[in-house]
């Protein structure tokens, strides 16, 4: 851990969001920024599409070769929702993280302006504590009927970042269940592995501290805590929650250490901001016996190919204007 800091408070926020609502939720956003950082937090995590939500129990009217005028008109409401990067939002946020003096990790779903816009991705943005953008990863794999909505990211954003706290890099939800996904990932010597879901299944906290132990780093896993009634009830598909329980997402958010060990154990039931003191010499401490890209691999038998280059659907030859 040259160079680098022996301990770090961080804050892994377990809250709703104001769902379908970009404004009220980057609001929301900005008061529990500031309440981790008033705990002395230096590293605070978000779930997934946090902004303007993750849309549990919801189809958009869509099933296998057909779509609804209903389902549309909610999916043009979460599009215009959505948030662009960079746009004022992430101003707003990147000045939250500022004013907290904290790396900020929070998921949003990302309008894609650079071509159509009409593209949405599942995305984890990744604040500095000077405001800085420092840059995005977008889902690589929608689960399910996620891939009705979110378009599929690509390994040119698969970042992991050097902090004074170690190297940070983040994947989505059931990303983390994608083993070569993993492997990148520890290969660029990830150590405050961040991993934003939607899922509160009991089973994931299997996941979690199985990543942990793997990959001898810190997981901060994130979820919201969702009830029935926080959803606007003008939903042109509303009704599709009418069987639906009062708590659509229970939480479990929760922080795994390097041995595989919860530092906090998940929560259930309300939301929280989980805190918790890691000290980063267990990283190390846990690798005397286990490194997976370190004395534990083989190479000469296994190898991994990573394509980090930006795809395109056109490429312009020789174009002159």
């Amino acid at each position: 851990m040259n160079n680098q800091q022996q301990s770090v408070r961080v804050a892994v926020v377990q809250a709703a969001s104001v769902i379908m609502d970009r404004e009220a939720s980057t609001e929301k956003a900005v008061s529990l920024i500031r309440q981790a950082g008033e705990s002395g937090a230096k590293i605070v995590v978000f779930p997934e599409a946090f902004i303007p939500a993750y849309p549990l129990e919801l189809s958009f009217g869509t099933k296998v070769g057909a779509r609804s005028p209903e389902g549309r008109k909610d999916w043009l409401r979460y599009w215009e929702n959505s948030v662009s990067v960079p746009s004022g939002t992430t101003e707003i946020l990147g000045e939250a993280a500022r004013k907290a003096g904290v790396y900020l990790v929070i998921g949003v779903i990302e309008r894609d302006n650079e071509y159509s816009g009409g593209t949405l991705y599942c995305t984890a943005l990744f604040f500095g504590p000077d405001g800085a953008l420092l840059g995005k990863h977008r889902k690589l794999k929608p689960t399910g009927a996620e891939r009705f909505i979110f378009g599929e990211g690509d390994g040119s954003t698969l970042p992991v970042f050097d902090t004074p706290y170690g190297k940070i890099g983040a994947l989505l939800c059931w990303e983390n269940y994608m083993p070569l996904a993993r492997a990148a990932m520890y290969a660029k010597g990830v150590q405050i592995y961040i991993a934003p879901t939607a899922d509160d299944r009991e089973v994931w906290q299997s996941t979690i501290r199985h990543i942990a132990l793997e990959g001898r780093c810190f997981v901060l896993s994130c979820n919201q805590y969702v009830t029935k009634d926080m959803f606007p009830t003008d939903l042109a598909c509303y009704d599709e929650l009418a069987s639906s329980p009062d708590e659509i997402c229970t939480g479990g958010s929760a922080i795994v250490g390097p041995m595989g060990e919860y530092v906090k154990k998940p929560e259930y039931g309300h939301e929280d901001i989980l805190i918790a003191d890691l000290d980063l010499r267990e990283i190390a401490y846990s690798r005397f016996d286990f490194d997976v890209v370190g004395h534990f691999a083989r190479p000469d038998v296994f190898q991994l190919l990573v394509n980090e280059e930006k795809k395109e659907n056109v490429k312009w030859i020789n174009r002159t204007y």
